[in-house]
């Protein structure tokens, strides 16, 4: 800003002075073609013939010019009874009129130019002089148009300094609204540093209040989302940190007892006493290993790259899924629909949730009952389902299906309750969701719901 002010005073002077100087050249090139033409045309009044004496010729221009205030005419007449100076009776707008100043008037004079520039200590001089040969003299007379550029130059000065008042004024102006709405751009920004500031691993739960919809207010929504990540992401630590203290624990503990029971007492365990004990610390050891490979999953299901998609036919994968899930106990089990086409889905992960949907609905039917397995698309998504004819769930319980380490009251088999968690977590990474319905005539229906990426 204060760059272009300097440019735009130094800008604005130069065409001022500019100015000024094409209006003085202007005004002695008048004087002097008014002159020539006197010269000319100009008759004597007495005689009513053209001048033949240099002093009238002289006098009777210069009675007859209003010259600017500050423009000086004189004539001058060498040798001439008369004296040898012409001049208006009036007043100079200089501090020192030309007539006033005899050894300016020789140099003037004596000059071998027909303008010029005079400097001197009482102020500059623009000038001009036409010689005269009328009337036969041997040293022709001469008329010196004079201008005196001070009182121009003075309200150019004046304009400059005006202008420069005004721009140092624009200035302090633009920098204090420059100061003004910086701060309140930047005001955004210093709250995120002190956000960030702020933030610890136990308080994650500090967020930026969004206002506008400019680059800040991006940047505050972009380190909102970050945060709510971060926030997700030491959630899910704590939580499997949590998880695994309290599952794990159970299982430790009963094969710390039935251990301890085998080295209690002098008479030795029986055979069979012995081979229960194995089967059971066996038995609790592998549901051990089942949470914690699930556990591991659930925190893998936080990670990018948990699920990695490709074009997959529907109806093969449907078909794959049937022919594995009928294996998992003896019930009736249908193909109810297959959906068409190819969609972006990670096959294995696809078909490890709907396993896991088929091996809870068995868990919950018993030999006999129907469990329909199916696809089908709808626009803009395609669901695949898992629906079964046993009790179903109640609705109370039915929001916390999906929820880690949940039981219902009638729940069956020694689960951790972590398998409906990985269906959603894997529907999720899917950008999908995860669906509990009631099957029509009894039962439940989980679905999976796939959006178009």
């Amino acid at each position: 800003m204060a760059i272009s002010l300097v440019t735009v005073v130094v800008l604005v002077r130069s065409v001022l002075w500019r100015d000024m100087d094409e209006r003085v050249n202007q005004l002695l090139g008048q004087e002097t073609s008014e002159f020539h033409n006197f010269v000319e045309v100009g008759r004597d009044p007495r005689t009513g013939e053209p001048f033949d004496d240099p002093r009238r010729l002289l006098t009777d221009y210069l009675e007859r010019q209003f010259p600017e205030p500050a423009e000086e005419l004189l004539g001058f007449v060498p040798d001439s009874p008369g004296g040898r100076l012409i001049r208006q009776p009036r007043e100079i707008r200089a501090d020192l009129p030309l007539h006033e100043d005899q050894d300016a008037v020789e140099r003037v004079l004596g000059a071998a130019e027909r303008s010029g520039t005079l400097e001197r200590p009482a102020g500059e001089v623009r000038w001009v002089k036409v010689h005269i040969t009328t009337g036969g003299s041997d040293e022709p007379a001469v008329l010196v148009v004079a201008f005196h550029p001070q009182e121009a130059m003075a309200s150019v000065r004046d304009v400059v300094r005006v202008l420069m008042l005004v721009a140092v004024l624009a200035l302090l102006m633009t920098c204090v609204v420059g100061w003004w709405v910086a701060g309140g751009i930047l005001k955004p920004i210093r709250l995120v540093r002190n956000t960030a500031h702020q933030l610890t691993e136990q308080d994650l739960s500090r967020r930026i209040p969004v206002r506008g919809s400019d680059d800040v207010s991006a940047l505050a929504r972009t380190f909102n989302a970050m945060l709510d990540r971060l926030e997700r992401a030491f959630a899910t630590q704590r939580r499997f940190v949590d998880d695994a203290g309290h599952e794990l624990r159970t299982p430790i503990t009963i094969v710390r007892g039935h251990l301890e029971l085998m080295s209690e007492g002098a008479d030795p365990a029986s055979v069979a006493e012995r081979r229960e004990t194995l089967r059971l610390v066996s038995d609790e050891l592998d549901r051990m290993s089942r949470i914690v490979e699930d556990l591991l999953l659930l925190a893998k299901a936080e990670q990018p790259d948990f699920v990695r998609p490709e074009p997959v036919q529907l109806a093969e994968l449907t078909a794959d899924v049937f022919v594995k899930a009928r294996t998992l106990g003896e019930r009736r089990w249908e193909l109810a629909e297959v959906a068409d086409g190819e969609w972006d889905v990670d096959p294995q992960r696809i078909t490890q949730a709907m396993v896991q949907l088929a091996q809870n609905a068995v868990g919950h039917t018993g030999v006999g009952d129907t469990i329909r397995i199916g696809s089908r698309p709808l626009p803009g998504r395609v669901e695949f389902y898992v629906a079964d004819s046993g009790p179903g769930v109640p609705d109370a319980d039915a929001p916390f299906v999906f929820e880690r380490f949940w039981r219902g009251p009638d729940r069956r088999g020694g689960g951790a309750g972590l398998g409906l968690s990985i269906v959603r977590a894997i529907a999720e990474g899917h950008h999908g969701r995860a669906e509990l319905r009631p099957t029509p005539g009894g039962g439940a229906t989980f679905l999976l719901t796939l959006e178009t990426s």
